[in-house]
């Protein structure tokens, strides 16, 4: 998948409508107390989205209808109803800039909340979800028009209270004004009438060179919240009467709870409400958390033996190490991704071959804030839920088809998230909202069901481990001419969407097909293989580790050919401008290229590698310098050249280029889930150990904005970095690591 092409999930929702429509979609029905959580997957949740964006075109095109999204209060404060669900992003923030540009409203005057499910918000290609660094680039223009559009009504109301023609009237921020009289009106004062106004259709926009926030780095609204501990999470609601849960899952996926030795003892622990078996699990319901945590430790359960048949069941032997050893055996050719000119011919007239085969590891998601969900019902029928989740209207319908009623009578309240990375969609298995549903109906009150932290790392849904093997052909002057790539295994769009019959998942190949290097011979494919864990999207998706396996082997041909691995990207980017000028641009940021082994000034040896990534329609340049100590890699310092295109909000660009690269980072050097007889052996952070403080590097962004398309911006920042890591330490070592994490090897220098 190339630079400008739309991520791999928004490409999936187009895919969907083109599957056939007697696919099954495995979203069942057998009760509430006995739903299936294997029900819930992505893909299912999608396929009623046509129609729903049918009639939602019927009525009203989405992103259109002002009042749907703004609420202008009299002491001019805004309230704006985003399509979309801050989760430390910046999206609440960017959203309040692009409407307030164009309303001629500062943005701090912005309160931003996730809208509710509904026709109005289904503003990407008809539906709705925040992931795939998409969303500012996909609503930039009808976020304009909106705010357009609402500047234009309040016009109409101050000319009709003022007795003048609209075309009299101008506006400075948060108020219009009749210059030849002077007298001016606060929105807030006209904001009733507006409201009762027709939407206008076609209201010109701002000229980009009178922008008074866009491109600039307006401070984010969510700041104060976070930094007093006021900002509200799903984990902190709270609703009369609530009762809170906590459940204990089985400890292979697929097994099922039998006997439970000491339940009479249980049950009379403090606090203890009740008790409940569910699919998978066992919950106990209390006055308190702590304590329906501490009583569901304390249960004594006899797990079942998943059947056979049973949904996502783990085979008692399955193991990380099985599986790296089943991707490694799969045979290709696979199917292909991208073909150019004729690989196997010109691999065999070259002057030297190289091969090398790359691979990693299953990750977790690791968020801050651990999954839960608190649901009520009402007398009337409705049921509400509140929980972490970015596809408000995709857990609706699940909800709804989960609890018996029709999806109308589901109100979705989504705040924001602690964190998500892709990992609050809907999984098998991996989300407590079907268990909150049940524990509520069965109890008759609201229930607050939290995941312990020992919990979310059982029933996370992972990034998948990964596996490519590459072979590449160099001309006698050392230059490529031909490459091929197989990509082994399975990647969520393909679990979740399924793929057209012998095409390649997307998210399997994306970061490997689609290079910008002009390698003229060229073959990657994707060798499906099915992986008995669930698996999800992760930060980056595919690029989190295609991008290393790639960078990594083009200096692996650099130096087969006696090429200077800066140098070898320049010259195969000739062609290439735009790509060309930011492995420059990355280059001065850093002081200039120089790949070592060299002395840094306080006496350490260091040696720097460089890496390139297309992800989600942004360039990105990255040169990372390393050094050893006792064996381990010291990061020193991370420079990042990212091309957007166009930007929003330069601060915010800044902030998740830091976030991705402490990930990508973290995601290099320790992270990994293993497996073992059908369990994750990890249960919490002592075991599953992420970037501590200390080894965060000293960060360098460099914005160049070439006009390209808008891109995305929380992802692009991580794929170049375990690349650039293990670049520098070959670099710095001799030593070429072909398997993440880098602490899985013990490094000494050259």
């Amino acid at each position: 998948m190339n630079a400008i092409t739309p991520p791999a999930l928004v490409e999936a929702l187009a895919l969907r409508d083109a599957l056939p429509e007697d696919r099954p979609l495995n979203l069942s029905r057998r009760g509430l107390l006995g739903a299936s959580l294997g029900a819930l997957v992505l893909g299912a949740a999608l396929r009623a989205a046509p129609a729903r964006a049918q009639a939602a075109a019927a009525a009203a095109k989405p992103g259109t209808r002002v009042p749907a999204f703004l609420e202008i209060r009299p002491d001019g404060a805004i309230l704006l109803k985003s399509p979309f669900v801050e989760g430390g992003q910046g999206v609440s923030t960017a959203m309040a800039q692009i409407v307030g540009e164009e309303l001629d409203a500062d943005p701090a005057r912005f309160t931003v909340e996730c809208a509710p499910p509904g026709a109005d918000y289904l503003v990407v290609n008809g539906m709705r979800i925040t992931g795939g660094s998409y969303s500012v680039r996909s609503s930039y223009a009808t976020m304009r028009q909106l705010g357009a559009s609402a500047r234009h009504m309040l016009l109409q109301a101050a000319a009709t209270r003022l007795g003048v023609p609209p075309e009299s009237l101008s506006t400075a921020p948060g108020r219009v004004v009749h210059a030849a009289s002077g007298r001016t009106l606060d929105y807030g004062a006209l904001a009733t009438e507006a409201a009762a106004l027709p939407v206008p259709e076609g209201v010109a926009l701002r000229a980009e060179k009178d922008f008074r926030w866009i491109g600039k780095p307006v401070a984010r609204l969510d700041v104060r919240e976070k930094s007093t501990g006021k900002a509200t999470y799903a984990i902190d609601m709270a609703v009369e009467g609530m009762l809170q849960a906590a459940v204990q899952h089985a400890p292979r996926l697929g097994g099922e709870p039998g006997a439970i030795a000491n339940e009479a003892a249980v049950r009379a622990m403090p606090g203890v409400h009740s008790i409940h078996r569910l699919p998978g699990a066992v919950a106990v319901v209390a006055d308190r958390w702590w304590r329906a945590r501490r009583a569901a430790e304390a249960l004594e359960v006899t797990w079942t033996a998943p059947a056979a048949e049973a949904r996502n069941a783990l085979p008692a032997d399955f193991s990380s190490e099985g599986m790296r050893a089943a991707l490694a055996a799969a045979p290709g050719p696979g199917n292909a991704a991208e073909t150019e000119g004729d690989a196997a011919a010109a691999l065999k007239g070259a002057a030297r071959t190289v091969e090398a085969t790359y691979d990693a590891p299953y990750l977790a998601h690791g968020q801050l804030e651990p999954p839960s969900a608190l649901a009520r019902w009402n007398a009337d029928g409705t049921l509400d839920l509140w929980l972490p989740n970015q596809a408000p209207e995709m857990f609706q319908r699940v909800a709804a088809q989960l609890a018996g009623i029709a999806p109308e009578k589901v109100r979705i309240h989504s705040p924001m998230l602690g964190g998500f990375f892709g990992r609050h969609f809907l999984y098998d298995a991996a989300n407590p909202f079907p268990q909150a549903i049940q524990l509520a109906k069965a109890t008759g009150r609201p229930v607050k069901l939290i995941w312990s932290r020992e919990e979310e790392f059982l029933r996370d849904a992972l990034r998948p481990m990964g596996l490519a093997r590459f072979r590449a052909g160099l001309g006698a002057d050392g230059m490529p001419v031909a490459l091929e790539a197989e990509a082994v295994g399975e990647g969520p769009i393909g679990r979740y969407f399924g793929t057209k019959p012998g095409a390649a998942d997307p998210s399997v190949v994306e970061g490997i097909a689609g290079k910008p290097y002009a390698i003229p011979n060229r073959r990657v494919a994707q060798v499906p293989v099915k992986h008995p864990a669930v698996i999800g999207f992760w930060r980056s998706v595919g690029h989190s580790m295609n991008d290393f396996f790639y960078e990594a082997f083009l200096d692996e041909m650099a130096e087969a050919g006696g090429q200077d691995p800066y140098a070898l990207r320049l010259r195969l980017l000739a062609g290439k401008p735009r790509h060309k000028a930011l492995l420059e641009a990355v280059a001065d940021l850093s002081g200039g290229w120089k790949r070592g082994p060299y002395e840094a000034a306080d006496g350490t040896r260091r040696a720097r590698g460089v890496a390139m990534a297309s992800p989600f329609g942004s360039e990105v340049a990255t040169i990372a310098e390393v050094s050893l100590k006792g064996g381990e890699v010291v990061v020193h310092d991370v420079w990042v050249a990212i091309d957007p295109g166009r930007i929003v909000n330069p601060a915010i660009i800044e902030a998740q280029v830091n976030s991705a690269v402490a990930l990508g980072l973290s995601s290099a050097l320790l992270e990994e889930v293993v497996y073992a007889d059908g369990a994750p052996q990890a249960r919490n952070f002592d075991g599953y150990p992420i970037l501590p403080p200390d080894r965060m590097p000293r960060v360098h962004v460099r914005i160049v904005e070439s006009g390209a398309p808008m891109g995305g911006i929380g992802e692009p920042g991580l794929p170049g970095v375990p690349p650039a890591v293990v670049n520098a330490v070959a670099a710095l070592t001799g030593q070429r690591i072909r398997s993440l994490p880098l602490s899985k090897t013990r490094l000494g220098a050259a």
